[in-house]
């Protein structure tokens, strides 16, 4: 079990990865990572609960939020950590999840932050690692809605349901061939 409350977690990151289930429990894994939240980034409107984020109508995206310690933890690792999670080329969803509240991004908290995930982006476009062009967008964070309660840390409370959910989709078998 990793430490989870010591250490300096004054930095922020945030990170849309599609189905929000799928991308918290390697951050939750993570030496250095706290208060690692599934919910609802960016968008137009004033709140977000899933239904009308499911919807596609807010501009909303499923993230996750979390602290972490840039001692502990940088944040080129977190991106690291992020884009081995999903399918950064697909520019309208992920997996069997379409449509623009699925599409992935960096949200970035700082100017240091969009710098290091647009150089890492372009590092993995250059490395060929995938046939198509990288689809993640970098973009500022502006807003976070915590998700309802049924959706933080669903990969624990419903494991089975869960890997259901992640082997039927197609991610389980696309990180085993681009890991």
């Amino acid at each position: 079990m990793k430490e989870r409350k010591t250490g300096n977690f004054s930095e922020q990151a945030t990170f849309a990865g599609g189905c929000f289930w799928c991308v918290q429990g390697p951050f939750d894994a993570e030496a250095g990572v706290h208060n690692v939240e599934v919910g609802y980034a960016g968008g137009t409107q004033e709140e977000a609960y899933y239904e009308i984020v499911c919807s596609g109508k807010t501009q909303h995206r499923e993230t996750i939020h979390m602290q972490f310690d840039p001692v502990q933890i940088s944040y080129r690792t977190m991106l690291e950590i992020f884009f081995r999670q999903i399918d950064p080329t697909d520019p309208d969803g992920q997996f069997a999840d379409q449509g623009f509240q699925y599409t992935t991004a960096v949200y970035y908290h700082t100017p240091e932050q969009r710098t290091i995930a647009e150089q890492y982006i372009r590092e993995l476009d250059a490395s060929k690692k995938y046939s198509k062009p990288i689809a993640t967008q970098v973009v500022p964070f502006t807003t976070f809605f915590p998700a309802e309660e049924e959706h933080q840390s669903y990969y624990k409370k419903n494991p089975l349901r869960y890997q259901m959910y992640k082997k039927g989709s197609g991610r389980s078998a696309f990180i085993k061939r681009y890991s």
